[in-house]
């Protein structure tokens, strides 16, 4: 089960810096005016053996307190209502502020583990201030430096610390498990009744799952799998979530679940931010993805032209990876459901084909030969065998080389498509590995 870590905290005390740091990334953080939309950031941190997704709550930033409630009382109640863990940073040089002290009030409340970061400790004289911060009464406070990176290991040992332990989920077979995703409003609920349709026989929710993801069993015109629905399944309570984050958070915990992930964009609306960032999720979780355009029914222009237009605005959207499947089709009058389905099905397949070791070598090393790896400061790279490893999550090729450290990425990028161009591995990611021979 994938497991959440969301950073919280007032504006410039260095969630933006720490979030780079942890996920070891240059993502830019947007810190837009409020009352504007709102880039949030999230990545996958690796640490010690232990995976997780870390959300960056920033971009609230608030001019006057009265907005507080309206604001960032939303995204933190958001922050712990989905989160595993919650990573509470505060700023060592301007010490306790009235902002610190109501979120801190706030997360006291909850029942949720909480770290709380002392950031900008760029020095140790500065470790000595943070003892104030022990008066918030969310324990011992860690000195971190975000910009140098100082005490950061010591802050990840004891966040994989009080991470909740793995949870197997509970289903009957080894079937695929289908995500259906998307931003709010792009048809996802509608589409998951589609499949269901009205001889609920077909439906059975497995007891014991994951504790928000349920699992939809669908057995129907000789398809078997599951349907992972996070849709609805939290109480809200008295939370007034701002749907775009909860969005964000409830596709992460959906997709880490799944196998392949239907991505629901809207035909009215085009391509948005929010459907970049919902897929970068999918890449990094390295998941099956299936494209489906919904509303497609609403759409005027139905012509081949205008098909293909739409098609070259996904694949240069999501470049470089434009080898999945785009399907037009309507949710409400069932255009092409039973097509989604197949397609489904066919990615899933994907990400379990297995190439011939023979059958690789005879194919690819021609091409190799024809075309080599560009010689780096006068060294030439020989790849004499390439095999497929067994098992794993996605396809994964290993390339046999004197030099694997002078192969550069677009060389790679070379290999994988030409893979694809000779096996069927449309919908899903392939890894290239380099290996001394």
């Amino acid at each position: 089960m994938g497991k959440v870590v969301a950073i919280v905290g007032r504006p410039n005390v260095g969630k933006s810096t720490l979030f780079n740091r942890l996920t070891q990334s240059r993502q830019a953080i947007v810190d837009e005016e409020a009352g504007t939309t709102r880039d949030r950031q999230y990545g996958k941190v690796d640490w010690a053996g232990h995976e997780f997704s870390l959300i960056d709550t920033g971009g609230w930033v608030v001019n006057s307190e009265d907005v507080f409630e309206g604001e960032i009382n939303k995204q933190v109640q958001v922050a712990i209502e989905e989160a595993d863990v919650i990573l509470f940073v505060v700023d060592v040089l301007t010490g306790i502020t009235d902002l610190d002290d109501e979120v801190a009030r706030i997360l006291r409340r909850s029942n949720k583990p909480v770290v709380l970061a002392v950031n900008k400790a760029d020095n140790y004289d500065l470790h000595a201030m943070a003892a104030e911060f022990y008066s918030l009464g969310l324990g011992d406070p860690y000195c971190v430096s975000a910009v140098n990176g100082s005490y950061t290991g010591d802050l990840l040992d004891h966040i994989v610390e009080i991470l909740p332990a793995e949870k197997e989920e509970v289903t009957e077979d080894d079937l695929p498990r289908i995500a259906v995703v998307g931003r709010p409003n792009a048809g996802k609920s509608s589409l998951i009744n589609a499949f269901i349709g009205e001889e609920r026989h077909i439906v059975t929710e497995i007891a014991g799952t994951t504790r928000d993801s349920i699992y939809t069993k669908y057995n129907k015109f000789g398809l078997n799998f599951y349907l992972v629905d996070t849709a609805g399944i939290r109480k809200k309570g008295k939370v007034n979530e701002d749907l775009e984050y909860y969005s964000v958070i409830r596709s992460i915990r959906a997709i880490e679940n799944s196998d392949v992930c239907v991505l629901m964009i809207d035909a009215m609306r085009g391509i948005e931010s929010q459907d970049l960032n919902i897929f970068s999720i999918i890449r990094k979780n390295r998941k099956g993805l299936l494209v489906c355009v919904n509303k497609w029914d609403m759409y005027e222009d139905k012509s081949q032209e205008s098909i293909k237009t739409y098609l070259n605005a996904i694949r240069d959207r999501f470049a470089p990876f434009t080898d999945f499947p785009v399907l037009f089709i309507s949710a409400v009058t069932k255009q092409r459901i039973f097509k989604v389905l197949e397609k489904v099905k066919e990615v899933y397949d994907n990400r379990h084909r297995r190439v011939p070791t023979a059958k690789l070598n005879e194919t690819m090393l021609p091409i190799i030969e024809n075309t080599p790896p560009p010689a780096t400061k006068g060294k030439y790279i020989k790849i004499k065998y390439i095999t497929q490893l067994p098992g794993g999550s996605v396809p994964s090729f290993v390339f046999f080389c004197n030099l694997p450290q002078w192969v550069k990425e677009p060389y790679r990028r070379f290999l994988e498509n030409k893979i694809r161009e000779n096996w069927d591995f449309s919908g899903t990611p392939i890894q290239v590995f380099m290996r001394e021979k």
